[in-house]
């Protein structure tokens, strides 16, 4: 690897380790084993080389955060309407499963929101991640085509992801009491009646 590329390593271990606002410049330089000055020559500045690893990691998130989701789903499954909340069921329990594995990046995430009026780079991006996600989550839980019925997906895409964040932030501060799939659909069914 070329200094380039240890930079990027090193402050992709200073994201996860320390998050976004708590990584010196100092801190990616010692991780990378790259001087402070390769910063500045290879990225322009540190906020640049953070912000362009925080989308990098970003994507990998959502790649790993959909193949959780889709994983033993079939398209037919998808699209079948014999029992949607046990589709529900199955899909939120491998969310909750995945809140551990990537609870770095879902920490950075809740920190980044809470700066996202200093940070228009990243505001941007989320603006589209949000956007995508949405569609992607009416297509899994409800087999939505975006494509055929945009509003519908923008809807049900939206209070999925309401949900998503509602419950990752419980579990975040609260891992124990965190719902499983079988609650999240009890308590469906409870606020239904």
């Amino acid at each position: 690897m070329g200094n380039r590329e240890d930079l990027l390593a090193g402050a992709k271990r200073c994201l996860i380790e320390k998050g976004y606002s708590r990584t010196t410049a100092r801190d990616i330089a010692t991780a990378s084993g790259v001087s402070l000055a390769g910063i500045g020559y290879h990225f322009r500045s540190k906020d640049a080389l953070m912000n362009e690893v925080l989308f990098e990691v970003m994507r990998e998130w959502g790649d790993d955060l959909a193949a959780t989701l889709t994983a033993d789903v079939k398209p037919a499954d998808v699209k079948a309407n014999t029992e949607p909340l046990e589709r529900f069921e199955a899909a939120w329990d491998r969310v909750i499963e995945s809140f551990d594995r990537l609870r770095p990046l879902w920490v950075t995430q809740f920190e980044l929101l809470g700066q996202i009026d200093h940070l228009p780079d990243i505001r941007e991006q989320l603006v589209a991640g949000i956007q995508e996600g949405r569609q992607g989550l009416a297509e899994l839980f409800e087999g939505i085509d975006p494509a055929a019925e945009p509003e519908r997906a923008r809807l049900v895409g939206t209070f999925y992801q309401a949900m998503l964040t509602g419950f990752l932030s419980q579990w975040l501060i609260d891992p124990d009491s965190a719902l499983s799939g079988r609650e999240v659909v009890a308590a469906l069914r409870m606020v239904q009646r």
